[in-house]
């Protein structure tokens, strides 16, 4: 990364004003919001309470946004749909395949979200086989999901980065796996896409669900599914709405109607329901356009330089930091103690309740997940807050 870019970078900071409030850490949560995206939405909610909504623009800026999400993550603009979240995203893959008894999906339960889980037990009604490969030490168990794999196998899904304890995965090993024996390849984007690099087409993924308000620092009640063109058009929406549905007209109208049969629109826009959520969609349209402009692999490679220095200090204080030492499985997020030791709000580990307490009444802002403390970080942090977390931690270990 050249100087010029590190500048360009650090200087993303004064657009967001509560990382100088407190000691933002928690993206693995959600983002913050910077002041350009408040202005867009407070823009729109003028033009509600102002009576002047224009409805045509609205959609053409949701275009806009959909194109900007595609080009992200190496897609076409007609390989997403709009989703509430990466919840419902995921569900929409699984609820939209043709299913046989007998077929079966392969997950590591321990590092999932159970809205990553729930869904395909839901499946075994149908005669689905719900194959649980376990994780290795908080890593996911890459080799053994695709020994795994069979005949039957119709889906295997990760997490890009598990929420805890915050490893990367191998997505492509993975991806070429899946590929190459006709496996779809479903990948939870929520802790990844918008703070590190991600191309679809390289990855070999088939379909790729996020929400907003994390790495993409937009809000809560957005998200974004990515599905492979050659994938969505052999779909059938469970759910279907007349955006979903291709009259033929590229200006028709949202209220038309053509009695008799009907085609879906192509791509993953058949999934496409009724008016998107246009607050949330202002709000992604200009992040996502600070994130492009920026350019996710500038933004990874500052991020990771920051999460090294958490990490290298976290070591030279004695803290147990749960990746070991740095390599290619850790990312932006970091966490320390030791996984699986309790829950959200407290840990057996008396050393880790302490930290998170000292660090949490000294306005740093983290969170505690499985037993372990997770800081997570993003284009708006700096060295400054880095130093401030390790300076707070040498205090609680001091008392």
């Amino acid at each position: 990364m050249s100087i010029a870019n590190i500048h360009e970078l650090a200087a993303v900071r004064k657009q967001f004003p509560g990382a100088d409030k407190i000691t933002y850490l928690d993206l693995g949560g959600r983002g913050l919001l910077s002041s350009n995206v408040r202005a867009a939405i407070d823009a729109h909610l003028d033009d509600i309470m102002d009576g002047k909504l224009d409805k045509d623009y609205l959609f053409k800026k949701t275009e806009e946004a959909r194109h900007r999400f595609a080009a992200l993550i190496n897609a076409q603009p007609d390989e997403i749909t709009y989703t509430k979240n990466t919840s419902e995203g995921l569900n929409i893959i699984a609820a939209s395949l043709d299913w046989k008894a007998g077929d079966n999906v392969i997950v590591c339960p321990e590092l999932e979200h159970p809205n990553n889980i729930y869904l395909w037990l839901n499946l075994k009604r149908f005669g689905v086989e719900v194959r649980f490969v376990h994780h290795e030490n908080g890593h996911m168990p890459v080799e053994k999901m695709i020994a795994a794999i069979d005949q039957r196998t119709r889906l295997l899904t990760v997490s890009s980065v598990s929420f805890s304890p915050g490893f990367r995965t191998d997505i492509d090993t993975i991806g070429r796996a899946c590929r190459a024996q006709n496996v779809l390849f479903l990948v939870d984007g929520a802790q990844s896409v918008g703070v590190l690099h991600t191309d679809v087409v390289s990855s070999n993924i088939d379909a790729l669900s996020v929400s907003t308000q994390k790495g993409l620092l937009g809000l809560y009640g957005m998200g974004y599914l990515y599905i492979r063109r050659e994938l969505a058009n052999q779909m059938h929406p469970v759910y279907v709405a007349r955006f979903g549905v291709d009259l033929g007209q590229a200006d028709a109208h949202e209220s038309d109607f053509q009695e008799g049969t009907f085609n879906f629109m192509p791509g993953a826009r058949r999934f496409d329901l009724g008016n998107y959520n246009f607050a949330a969609m202002c709000a992604a349209h200009e992040s996502m356009g600070l994130i492009s402009s920026l350019g996710t692999k500038n933004i990874e490679q500052y991020v990771l330089n920051l999460t090294q220095r958490l990490h290298e200090g976290f070591l030279e204080l004695g803290i147990p930091v749960c990746a070991g030492q740095p390599g290619p499985h850790v990312g932006h997020i970091l966490t320390v103690g030791q996984y699986g030791s309790g829950g959200d709000k407290h840990s057996s580990d008396a050393q880790m309740n302490k930290l998170y307490a000292h660090l949490s009444a000294n306005r740093v802002k983290l969170s505690m997940r499985r037993g372990v403390l997770r800081f997570s970080l993003h284009v708006y942090n700096n060295i400054d807050d880095v130093d401030r977390a390790l300076e707070l931690s040498a205090q609680a270990l001091a008392k």
